[in-house]
């Protein structure tokens, strides 16, 4: 696809809510389902229309619940084809039914209401953290989607995943294995390098201790 020719743009949010069983843990697996299967081939698509994008994943007991949310920075034109192609998708349907998936909920396309490439940043920040911080967690939600694409595939190959309920099962064990690198070498390969970066600056945690990665 070629650059959209609209010179107005701004975020786009579609969210899906997954299902949280009282007195139960969140099924984080859902997340990894959701990207791979369902946003990676709107985003596969429509990939040179969007300047910016990234997930947010939460899982609070309030009335969003458990939330995993698609955020892309582009024209309203792009926006409503990657939102008419997430709607169709004949997984989220599968999802939907098994209610799995509760709901799935779309900006209005009809007006932009964040402009601006650092509209979606934590207004606590400092505006030049604001300003650069999408292209950074771009940078980590690629990575994570990388993992997960790996590492799916791999386990795909040793079993058929024709049924909801074994794709389910795959991607709680994609979600073992990403969890497993992160603790193991997420320290390294991620924060110390991201504190080379800066330096070796300590960097306060929580305003309380100094630490270097």
């Amino acid at each position: 696809m070629g650059e959209d020719s609209s010179h107005a743009k701004g975020w786009w949010h579609v969210r899906f809510h997954i299902k949280w069983p009282a007195n139960s843990e969140p099924s984080w697996h859902i997340d990894l389902l959701i990207a791979g299967e369902i946003v990676a081939p709107a985003l596969q698509r429509y990939r040179n229309s969007i300047a910016l994008w990234r997930f947010h994943r939460r899982a609070v007991r309030d009335a969003e619940g458990h939330q995993f949310s698609f955020a892309f920075y582009s024209s309203p034109e792009t926006a409503k084809k990657i939102f008419s192609v997430l709607r169709v998708n004949p997984l989220l349907k599968r999802m939907k039914r098994a209610r799995i998936i509760t709901h799935d909920l779309y900006d209005d396309t009809g007006i932009i209401t964040a402009p601006g490439t650092e509209d979606t940043s934590d207004r606590n920040w400092a505006p030049e953290i604001r300003q650069s911080w999408p292209f950074f967690i771009m940078g980590v939600c690629q990575m994570w989607m990388s993992l997960i694409q790996h590492l799916s595939e791999g386990l795909r190959k040793k079993q058929k995943t024709s049924s909801l309920e074994k794709l389910l099962a795959l991607y709680e064990n994609t979600n073992e294995s990403i969890k497993t690198l992160w603790r193991e070498q997420g320290c390294h390969s991620l924060l110390h390098h991201l504190n080379a970066m800066f330096g070796y600056e300590p960097v306060l945690v929580r305003e309380i201790y100094l630490r270097k990665f």
